[in-house]
């Protein structure tokens, strides 16, 4: 076997399955990418789940490889067929991403892995359990320091305002979230990321 081909092999054993950015070729695992389909009508689908029928069309979560890929047609091109693509295709994707993450986060709080506040996320974090910090991306810059030294090892992400994050927990506001280990968190992690991406090169 070719030493290439065993790389790719082991590649997926350790990352689970990759596909190829149509824009950029690079190979990443399926969870960092976005997928597309074809709908029967020709129309582009961000298919946010990952489980639509059809061939998949996978980007990077960056808006540059959205827009390259919608300005040079390299979604028709890759699908062998003219696909109309939507004038606002990044906004689309954003707002999709940034509603799964909040209803994930909904579903984490009811399962009871989730600390809001300043004290209950500091003893959240004194257990070591703590993985993954959402910061109100207009909370103030000193508490956020504060918060983040308490668990250095967590996944710190910042793109949802006190208001988003308030409301899929069930209240007006709020600045300070973390969350304990768990499949859930694990889901969350993902989903956040990828929308973190997209967010911010969309801001930029």
């Amino acid at each position: 076997m070719p030493l290439t081909d065993s790389l790719e092999k082991e590649a997926e054993s350790d990352q689970g399955p990759l596909r190829r950015c149509l824009v950029s070729g690079e190979q990443r695992p399926k969870a960092e990418l976005l997928r597309f389909v074809v709908g029967p009508n020709g129309d582009l689908v961000f298919d946010i789940a990952g489980r639509l029928p059809g061939r998949g069309l996978w980007l990077k979560a960056e808006r540059d490889m959205i827009d390259t890929a919608a300005s040079k047609r390299l979604f028709s091109k890759a699908a062998r067929q003219s696909v109309t693509t939507p004038d606002d295709l990044v906004a689309l994707v954003a707002a999709g991403l940034k509603r799964r993450c909040l209803d994930r986060l909904g579903l984490a709080r009811r399962a009871g892995l989730v600390a809001v506040g300043f004290e209950k996320v500091r003893a959240q974090a004194n257990t070591g359990d703590t993985v993954l910090i959402l910061e109100a991306a207009d909370g103030a810059a000193n508490g956020r320091r504060k918060i983040t030294g308490l668990a250095p090892g967590a996944l710190v992400i910042d793109v949802f305002t006190g208001a988003e994050l308030g409301q899929a927990l069930g209240r007006d506001h709020a600045v300070h979230v973390s969350l304990r280990a768990d499949r859930l968190t694990d889901t969350l992690t993902v989903e956040a990321r990828r929308y973190s991406d997209v967010a911010k090169s969309t801001a930029s």
